[in-house]
């Protein structure tokens, strides 16, 4: 089976499918990380290089190549994969999607903390990091909501 999770960044996709796939026995993939690899590039550097668009193309490259290479797996997709290229219905069509629909004071506080390791936050103030958030999240939720499954985080 093909799990895909969704939800914006830092709302712990990554570590809620580390933890998923470990306890169903099967491949954990970072999307972000897979993409790193197979590019030999930093995300930043793909972004400076080819810009969103070149990076949105890429990614979905990378997701369609992960679903024909493996048949079970636990894929944490980058915030925006699920927002562009058809990727959400192209998720839904291959497996399970989940949303992990984290309260926005939690993703606000972690990008606060976690700031000098994230690119698009980084030379943001708190209270801009908070006016983004909220911005940003509500553009991306009626894709997120299109999952199969809700998980309130």
């Amino acid at each position: 089976m093909k799990y895909f999770l969704v939800g914006y960044m830092a709302c712990g996709k990554t570590h809620r499918g580390r933890i998923m796939a470990e306890e169903l026995g099967i491949r954990f993939i970072d999307l972000d990380t897979y993409i790193v690899n197979r590019e030999f590039r930093t995300i930043p550097q793909i972004f400076a290089e080819e810009g969103e668009a070149g990076f949105r193309k890429l990614e979905t490259r990378y997701l369609q190549e992960v679903c024909e290479l493996y048949k079970d797996f636990v894929l944490s997709t980058g915030g925006g994969t699920p927002c562009f290229n058809d990727n959400m219905a192209y998720m839904n069509s291959q497996g399970q999607t989940l949303f992990l629909n984290t309260k926005l004071e939690v993703i606000v506080e972690r990008l606060i903390r976690g700031k000098r390791r994230r690119p698009v936050v980084s030379g943001m103030s708190d209270e801009e990091i908070r006016e983004f958030v909220c911005w940003h999240w509500k553009e991306r939720l009626p894709f997120y909501q299109q999952a199969k499954e809700v998980i309130v985080e």
